[in-house]
């Protein structure tokens, strides 16, 4: 039997394994299983809490079809949120390891519970090559893309992941499944790619709705939300600090001018803990 808990940040929920106590042989294969919504427990994929010999605790996290992500800001709130709320740690601000390098997390607690989690995703990336992206300039800001025959301007951030993001005039009316796979697995992202489609609503509000590599459509992303703001201010729609509305709440994002690192802030949950065969 598998003990796990199921957690979400603003609805991106994922299927937290401590690692400390339990071995996963597959957890690709474990991920495909049982983030299944009508025959597992249902997520947008799996995450193990691991140690590390560099940073207070390791993350890996893969996708609802197996695949392992770099990294996932609402993720790595819930991390934090596990390993203080279940007593695997009494700081209040921790390092995370993850395949996008050392995240530092920042505890709002309350009452002996994390209730919000600041955490330092970095500076972005911009280069084209390291995001990676096939484009003729150092950076892609604004770029066309042709997309069976629609043209898009998309700006690609990485954020330890790969985003491309595309600013849209009114997100209610656009086709965000139809675009996102298609931009997802285009020929210029040779790894795929995060596609966000996003509205400017003022300086300091965006409205954004997120096709994940690997998952599909979700309520949240924590890198996207991050990548999103760093799009919008490379092409000077916003301010450096802004509120991102996502279909399952609101992150605050700032890219700080005098270090480069972006910061992103918001909720962590747990839903329930349980046991599964597998």
């Amino acid at each position: 039997m598998l003990k796990f808990t199921k957690m979400h940040g603003l609805g991106n929920d994922y299927i937290y394994i401590n690692g400390f106590k339990e071995q996963i042989k597959d957890p690709g294969d474990l991920s495909i299983k049982i983030s299944d919504r009508h025959f597992g427990i249902g997520s947008d994929g799996i995450v193990l809490i691991l140690p590390s010999q560099t940073c207070d605790f390791r993350m890996r996290m893969f996708n609802n079809d197996g695949t392992e992500a770099e990294m996932c800001g609402n993720a790595s709130r819930c991390v934090a949120k596990y390993v203080y709320d279940f007593g695997l740690t009494d700081k209040e601000e921790i390092t995370l390891e993850t395949l996008a390098g050392v995240k530092v997390l920042k505890m709002e607690v309350i009452a002996g519970k994390v209730e919000r989690v600041t955490v330092n995703m970095g500076p972005p990336i911009l280069s084209t090559k390291e995001i990676p992206a096939i484009f003729p300039k150092d950076r892609v800001v604004g770029e066309p893309i042709d997309v069976d025959g629609d043209v898009y301007k998309v700006t690609c951030v990485s954020m330890g992941n790969p985003h491309a993001i595309t600013f849209v005039e009114d997100l209610e009316v656009f086709d965000v499944h139809g675009v996102g796979v298609k931009i997802e697995n285009h020929k210029m992202f040779p790894k795929r790619i995060n596609a966000e489609f996003a509205q400017i609503i003022d300086r300091k509000t965006i409205k954004m709705r997120v096709w994940e590599r690997g998952s599909g459509e979700t309520l949240a992303c924590g890198t996207g939300a991050s990548a999103t703001l760093v799009a919008a201010v490379l092409n000077k729609l916003t301010d450096r600090k802004a509120k991102l509305i996502l279909l399952g709440g609101d992150l605050d994002i700032e890219w700080n001018e005098k270090n480069n690192n972006v910061y992103m802030t918001g909720p962590a949950t747990t839903v329930f803990q349980g046991e599964i065969e597998i």
